[in-house]
């Protein structure tokens, strides 16, 4: 047995096995789950114009306000082979009115189809062609742009231009490397204000600019390696300095599917830290499904033969539940809906907090346009229906003791869509899961929102000639590339960073600056590291600047501060201010923070009247405390002359005297 020099390092030895199998125990019950999983990342590129016209990029309006306003509905066509897209359908059959909210100054006739695309925008294929090299990618010899299919009005056109700029890359994760199937450089959607009912509202401020689109292979087997692709990614595009960053400059989109599953894409995760909870959460969804199709198919012998029934009802329960009672004042019609054998499906847990009967209502809200509550069912978690209304219910449904029920209302227009809607779903429960796109929501969960597209969206675009390009531009490119950031992760390593600082310093491309200080000065990485991962971090959190702040500034600060030959510790001191006004020079930050030139000498020369007032008002018989008092008295004109260590060291040396 092993033997420790101290309780405490029993406890640590001991909690990092724990975590170890934990972590083990982890990984292996995804690998039996047949976890796999793949994401499609999505960057907001930094330019001044968008990627297809000339309007300005970066140009965020408020919601509402807008110039002008466009209502437009989406209709199916047939495809060449004479097909439907399923999205296509889905969409067509909510009947929404489009709404889209236009500020003049940052769009134009091309967001609306009424104007053909501008050359792309060289400045965003060059930023393009960048990721595309640090992803170790093959970039194309020839651009061709496409259009992608966007049923949900996201794109006022109904199609997306992009083009594949390179194809089967990599990228290196803590213990193996994921492969990358292909970065695109396309044009982005439009920003959703609202969804309610039949109405859905966008703005086209973002419509238009450049982005980004990597996607990888679903090598990524767990959560938390779904979590670290999507840092890496991340990492990997702000070291160029060239993409956007803040609230939906990135966006990630992640597939998901278990063994006898199917794929799964929740889309638009707005947080990276959401994603192993989201994954994982889906991973027990479909395991779930996968439950629910099992007992079906026992009890069903043969599914061509199972067939909802529904009758319509007069609301007069005699009790109070609003729902019904607001829906029944606007004269909505209101159907009680037969699921045979489907007894203790509906309560059937899927999601934290969630049963198969919320698969349903999120249908009703999506396709049928019915905002939630939408239904009521026999297995109500929370019963608002007293027994014998809900007794009155099931006999109404002819329901029997092997079936369940649910209760739906909607508009005359729409009762017939929510009724196929609760069939639909209900025979997709036979099959397992689903082929759906999924909204992420705070908390892990997901919603639905839409069928997945179909595989034949992409059609090459008319409008747009093929773009040569040449070997002289991607070796221009290749002169200037950022270093790898795993690269950049082992030099971190070696210089003994603390790890919680890793994610603050890669998300803001931090190690350029941090090498130049440690190379040109001779500073401790760790203390420099610290200094901005620690300290500027907690400066950030607090106060906000009267400019735009450059990290380089803290170089400039140190620079400063070496030139004048003051103490290091002085930086800590001047940095708030640096921070809260960028264009502040440095000598009048030190005016700011009262600083005086004095000689060391003169500094030491007054601790023994300070021991001496010490001793008189007696404030402690601790030594420790009579340093730490005599160094608060010494600080005002002790920082920057001397280094408040060896000033400590000297005020213990004298105390112990």
């Amino acid at each position: 047995m092993k033997e420790f020099d101290s309780l405490e390092n029993y406890k640590k030895t001991k909690k990092l096995i724990d975590y170890k199998d934990r972590r083990k125990t982890r990984v292996i019950t995804y690998k039996n789950m047949g976890f796999m999983s793949g994401l499609e990342v999505h960057q907001q590129l930094k330019t001044e114009k968008k990627l297809f016209c000339r309007c300005p990029a970066g140009l965020y309006q408020r919601d509402d306000d807008y110039d002008a306003e466009i209502v437009r509905h989406m209709r199916p066509t047939l495809s060449e082979l004479g097909e439907y897209d399923g999205t296509a359908l889905m969409e067509f059959k909510t009947k929404k009115n489009i709404f889209y909210r236009i500020k003049y100054e940052s769009a134009c006739t091309y967001d609306i189809d009424d104007t053909p695309p501008f050359p792309i925008n060289k400045k965003a294929l060059n930023i393009a062609m960048e990721i595309t090299l640090l992803l170790k990618l093959s970039i194309v010899g020839e651009l061709h742009i496409t259009r992608k299919q966007y049923l949900d009005g996201s794109i006022p056109t109904g199609f997306q231009r992009t083009a594949i700029v390179g194809i089967d890359g990599e990228i290196q994760l803590t213990n193996k490397k994921v492969r990358i199937a292909q970065l695109s450089i396309e044009e982005d959607s439009c920003r959703e204000v609202e969804d309610i009912g039949h109405n859905r509202i966008f703005t086209t401020d973002r419509l238009g600019m450049p982005l980004i689109e990597t996607v990888t292979y679903p090598d990524l087997k767990t959560p938390d390696e779904v979590e670290e692709a999507a840092q890496y990614i991340r990492y990997l595009t702000r070291s160029t300095n060239k993409v956007r960053t803040g609230i939906g400059a990135a966006r990630e989109d992640v597939n998901v599917s278990i063994r006898g599953g199917r794929r799964v894409e929740i889309k638009g995760v707005a947080k990276i830290k959401w994603i192993p909870e989201l994954t994982h959460n889906e991973a027990y969804r479909q395991k779930a499904l996968l439950e629910i199709k099992r007992i079906l198919n026992e009890r069903v012998k043969d599914k061509k033969d199972w067939q909802i029934s529904y009758r319509d009802i007069t609301y007069d329960f005699n009790q109070k539940y609003i729902p019904i009672d607001n829906k029944a004042k606007k004269n909505y019609r209101m159907v009680v809906i037969n699921l045979p054998k489907f007894k203790g499906l509906l309560s059937f847990f899927t999601q934290p907090g969630r049963i198969f009967a919320d698969e349903i209502s999120d249908r009703l809200k999506v396709i049928s346009c019915i905002e939630k509550p939408n239904m009521y069912h026999s297995e109500e978690l929370k019963p608002f229906l007293s027994d014998k209304n809900r007794e009155k219910l099931r006999d109404f449904a002819k329901s029997s003791n092997q079936d369940a029920w649910v209760l739906i209302w909607a508009p005359e227009d729409d009762i017939k869509t929510a009724i196929e809607t609760v069939e639909e779903r209900c025979k997709l429960a036979f099959e397992g899961v689903p082929n759906e796109t999924r909204k992420a929501l705070k908390g892990g969960i997901t919603v639905f929102e839409r069928v997945l597209p179909g595989p034949d969206r992409m059609y090459p675009d008319t409008d747009s000639e093929p773009l040569s390009i040449d070997d002289d531009m991607i070796e221009s490119i290749k002169k200037d590339l950022p270093e790898d950031i795993h690269l950049i992760i082992r030099k971190l390593k070696k210089w003994k960073v603390p790890k919680d600082e890793f994610k603050y310093i890669l998300s803001k491309n931090l190690y350029p600056v941090i090498k130049r200080i440690v190379d040109d000065f001779g500073l401790s990485p760790v203390y420099v590291s610290t200094l901005f991962a620690h300290k500027l971090k907690a400066i950030e959190g607090r106060e906000k600047p009267d400019a735009v702040f450059s990290y380089n500034r803290v170089y400039d600060l140190i620079s400063f501060v070496n030139k004048k030959k003051l103490k290091l510790d002085i930086v800590k001191y001047m940095l708030p201010i640096a921070y809260q006004h960028p264009n502040m020079d440095f000598e009048s930050i030190l005016l700011t923070i009262g600083f005086k030139r004095v000689n060391e000498e003169n500094i030491l020369s007054l601790i023994p009247d300070l021991k001496a007032k010490f001793k008189e008002i007696k404030k402690s018989e601790n030594k420790m405390s009579e340093v730490r008092w005599i160094m608060g008295q010494l600080l005002p004109i002790a920082v920057g002359n001397i280094e408040l260590k060896r000033l400590e060291s000297i005020l213990k040396e004298m105390t112990n005297d």
